[in-house]
């Protein structure tokens, strides 16, 4: 009886280190799955906000050339409004209507030249804003990345 006994007594012992074993590795996986959730949230979140952000600057992008190009357009109604009435003039004085002409289309391709410049200075501001904002978005998703794989190690060398 006493074999067995000792028997028993070493079979229990080993089985407590085994679900000891177990237990320690379930908690590591638990532990690992808390981190990399965690991780892909704040992840996440850094995408999401980069994307709204996105959003934002495309709708504000889209209104500031949007209202270049009514303003142009309305510019291109007057302008053929004071076509229309010069017509008569033509046919008094072609050199002096034609001269009048000429300073009009002259002075209305510096004004397309301006639009053209003002909505080129719009995009570029706007890649500008969006250009931090993903610098943001990158830092901040580094950092997040670089706190799981700290967590990890710490989890590991346990």
């Amino acid at each position: 009886m006493g074999k067995t006994t000792a028997r028993k007594q070493g079979h229990s012992t080993k089985g407590v280190a085994e679900m000891d074993e177990a237990k320690k590795a379930q908690d590591t996986v638990v532990e690992t799955l808390t981190v990399w959730a965690e991780t892909n949230q704040k992840v996440l979140r850094d995408l999401t906000e980069l994307t709204a952000a996105t959003a934002k600057e495309g709708v504000r992008l889209y209104a500031e050339l949007q209202q270049g190009a009514i303003e142009a357009l309305r510019e291109a109604q007057g302008v053929a409004l004071r076509w229309q009435s010069t017509w008569q003039d033509g046919a008094k004085d072609p050199v002096a209507w034609y001269q009048k002409a000429m300073a009009e289309s002259v002075d209305q391709a510096q004004k397309a030249f301006k639009l053209v410049e003002g909505n080129a200075q719009a995009v570029t501001r706007s890649a500008e804003r969006l250009g931090t904002q993903a610098e943001q978005a990158g830092r901040g998703i580094q950092e997040t990345l670089t706190a799981a794989v700290t967590k990890m190690k710490g989890v590991y060398s346990v």
